[in-house]
Formats: C-alpha cells, structure tokens, sequence
C-alpha cells in the first residue's frame, strides 16, 4: 500500500470512529477537551510567531538539508527552498496552538521536543510553558540556524536548543532534565526510533507526564508505533487526534483509548 493510499485509508477511518465531545464519557478526557481541544481567545504571542510562518513561506533562500529521519513526504532531495521545507515540516496553526493549551494547562515546567524545525512550534510551547524550561533537538544545521534567530527575534530565554541527532543527543538532554512534564516527539517518523524515544522519555516521566506523538498515521509503521504504545503497561490513556496522539500515564485511570474530533 502506497502512502497516499495509507493515510487516506486511516483518514477516512478516523472520521467514521472519532468521537465529538459529547460522546466521551470519562470526566478526565471530558475536562481536557473542554480547557485545552476547544477554540479559546487568540494570544497575543501568536500573531508574531506566525509572522515567521508567513515570511518561511515566502523566502525564496535554499538551505541544505540534513535528513536524519525518514525523509520528508514530499521532498527528499538535499538542497531545498526554505518555502518547500516549511510547507512540508511546520505544523499548521491549530496543533501548534493545540500544543500551547496544553503546555499551559499542565503549568509544565520541563518540556522536551525532538524535531525544532524552523522553531514555530518551539515558540508555541515556550509561550505555554510560561513557568518552563523548553529543551529541543534538530538534527539539520541550517534549519536550526533560522530557528535559532526566530528565538532571538523573539527572545525565549527558556528555550534550550541542541544540534544533533536523536539518537546522540536525547540521553544526554535527558539527563539535565530533573522530571519530564511534556514531551513533543516529533521527526525521525520510522516505528523502532519513535518506540526508542519513547521509552528514553519514559525514565523522566512522572504521574502527570503527557507524551505527544506527531503523525502517528503517517505510515503503517507509525501506525504500528502508535498501537505498541498503547498496549505499553505504563500507559493508561491515549486520545488519538489522527494528526497526533496524546499519552498519559496516570495510574488512578482505568486503561482506555480514545479517537476524538477536535
């Protein structure tokens, strides 16, 4: 099955089985929709973080890429426009603001991303982590090169921002982080690296912990990555947003799954 074929195959079966708010039935699931899935007013941050989404989208400068991942869905080449890149790797407005609500619902104080890309996302957990310290891994130099003046344009001190791949690189970032409130894990979309990461991630998660997963329908094997964590023993909850899937670990709730609209 092509990719193509794969994700319009989930797609369609995403809208057939998720739920809208009113169908969820358990009160902690009931009150995360309702603070963090639900439309709330517009911070002010956002208007200037996606004033970089608007400039990427028109920079005709090519960058060279270095791809320590899957590859990109739509360009594997190694020399890129920046306008192609972003178009392909930022995440559109409304998860990015998604992953702001949560940040800031959690009052999360550690926060971890694997894949900075060109910072947008970054920018919108440091916002939401306004109590918080926001450590993030990109393995392409110049794509962090760009990231990198986007957070000095817009200075985000509690942004901890690291070279290198995952797989050298998460250990040691790990080890300078006391405790692990929220965790994007984003890039590198093949299934035994997301699980690695995962479990990495494991060993500074708490009670609380909220593990987020990008593109888990991306491809079969993102797929199969997402259904290995939901059987994980530490693993109680996980809402599937099809775009992304959010794990919690709290062990006063019964193990259940959800597939929500939002």
């Amino acid at each position: 099955m092509t990719d193509f074929l794969q994700r319009t195959r989930s797609y369609i079966d995403h809208l057939v089985r998720a739920r809208a708010r009113h169908g969820v039935h358990s009160p902690f699931v009931y009150e995360l929709i309702e603070s963090v899935f639900r439309p709330r007013p517009v911070d002010e941050a956002f208007a200037a973080i996606e004033q970089f989404r608007s400039d990427l989208l028109r920079s005709d400068h090519t960058i060279q890429v270095i791809d320590l991942g899957a590859g990109s869905a739509r360009s594997n080449g190694p020399t890129r426009r920046v306008a192609d890149q972003a178009r392909s790797a930022l995440k559109p407005p409304h998860q990015a603001r998604l992953l702001y609500k949560l940040a800031r619902h959690l009052d999360a104080r550690q926060v971890l991303e694997l894949g900075t890309s060109f910072g947008l996302t970054t920018l919108y957990l440091a916002y939401g982590a306004r109590n918080g310290q926001v450590h993030t891994i990109e393995g392409c130099p110049e794509t962090l090169s760009i990231a990198k003046k986007n957070f000095e344009i817009l200075p985000q001190p509690r942004i901890h921002a690291t070279l290198g791949s995952f797989e050298d690189r998460l250990p040691d970032v790990l080890r300078r982080m006391e405790r692990l409130d929220l965790a994007f894990i984003d890039g590198h979309h093949e299934e035994e690296a997301t699980l690695r990461y995962f479990e990495l991630c494991l060993s500074k998660a708490h009670n609380d912990t909220v593990l987020v997963l990008d593109d888990i329908h991306w491809s079969c094997g993102m797929e199969s990555a997402w259904e290995r964590v939901k059987d994980h023993s530490a693993v109680t909850v996980t809402i599937d947003l099809y775009d992304m899937g959010l794990v919690f670990l709290r062990s006063e709730q019964a193990k259940e799954h959800f597939r929500l609209r939002y």
